[in-house]
């Protein structure tokens, strides 16, 4: 037999949901902040055996030891941590809900939370660009990161839109999408690299260069092994690996002999303000097509909706579907 004491039953989802309240959520984030019973009590305006009630309620609903009674004051403990944290998420959301509740009242265009990667950053601005004039008053939450990520936080309902791919995703069945932008990747490095000036490089002339890349299996990094594959050379070792356009930019103006593989947008935005070269290399390589991506059965804001219409692909897909109807329609 196993000397390991089996894991304590949760309560259930109901359960919880049932017993537990915004104001005990409020008191742990409280409690987190100064470690003490009195000092969360006098900021929330409550007795301090009120407050030590309320933790004791949360403690129970959650079927789970939240603080720790140190020489240092209340500590969390593990799970207390995790608790914390989704407590002050749901406390933001909150505030967000007011936020849009506040906007729409008096008409001033709500919130809208986007998702998009590096690559596909400046067709978001553009986008983005044209829904504000429509929209002055709207409050925009931008998130940059992977396509793994940004579909999780879509998963989460924490973002309305993600500009993306669902390829890396093994259930693409969880969201809508569309395809809306061909993705062609291009070199970029600091102006003074000592290649910049060249008519033409191979991408042999690069094999020993430190490379800026996304991480392992994403799309532009398998394009990238892909080329270095097909050129018969091995692909580097030495990366560094980011997500971040300003820090890839920030990489490449500390060391003229680092070399980054992006979108040919980004490289286009870099190089009209000077920050970068696009150095002679072609690609042979095409990254997948960016998507317009929604969670699947999803109810979207007015606001989501118009930055969608932004996208000539998604106004040809409505129109289409329209045209669909209508000739069902009519053949009845």
């Amino acid at each position: 037999m196993s000397g390991i004491p089996p894991a304590p039953a949760l309560p259930s989802l109901d359960a919880m949901i049932s017993r537990l309240r915004l104001k005990q959520l409020r008191l742990l984030s409280v409690l987190a902040d100064h470690g003490s019973l009195i000092k969360a009590s006098e900021q929330l305006s409550i007795t301090q055996p009120g407050a030590s009630k309320a933790l004791a309620e949360v403690e129970t609903a959650l079927g789970a030891t939240l603080f720790v009674r140190t020489n240092k004051g209340l500590v969390p403990t593990d799970i207390g941590h995790l608790v914390i944290r989704y407590a002050r998420l749901i406390q933001t959301d909150i505030g967000h809900l007011r936020e849009e509740m506040q906007g729409m009242l008096e008409g001033s265009g709500g919130r809208l939370a986007l998702g998009v990667i590096m690559g596909a950053v400046p067709l978001l601005s553009d986008a983005l660009t044209r829904l504000l004039e429509l929209r002055p008053g709207l409050s925009v939450e931008i998130v940059e990161d992977t396509s793994a990520r940004l579909l999780r936080l879509l998963e989460q309902g924490r973002l309305d839109v993600a500009i993306c791919r669902t390829s890396i995703s093994q259930q693409p069945q969880l969201y809508d999408s569309i395809d809306i932008h061909d993705e062609t990747l291009a070199v970029i490095a600091n102006v003074a690299h000592p290649l910049a000036d060249r008519d033409s490089l191979e991408l042999e002339d690069l094999a020993a260069s430190r490379w800026v890349v996304y991480s392992a299996n994403m799309p532009m990094r398998l394009s990238l092994e892909r080329e270095f594959h097909q050129a018969g050379l091995r692909f580097p070792l030495q990366l560094l690996e980011t997500t971040s356009a300003f820090t890839t930019l920030s990489l490449l103006q500390k060391n003229p002999r680092i070399v980054a593989l992006v979108s040919t947008e980004v490289a286009a935005f870099c190089t009209r303000f000077g920050m970068t070269r696009i150095l002679p290399l072609r690609l042979r390589s095409r990254s997948e097509p960016y998507q317009l991506v929604t969670r699947h059965g999803g109810s979207l804001s007015p606001a989501a909706m118009l930055f969608m219409r932004e996208f000539p692909a998604y106004q040809a897909g409505i129109q289409s579907d329209t045209d669909q109807m209508q000739g069902s329609n009519a053949g009845r």
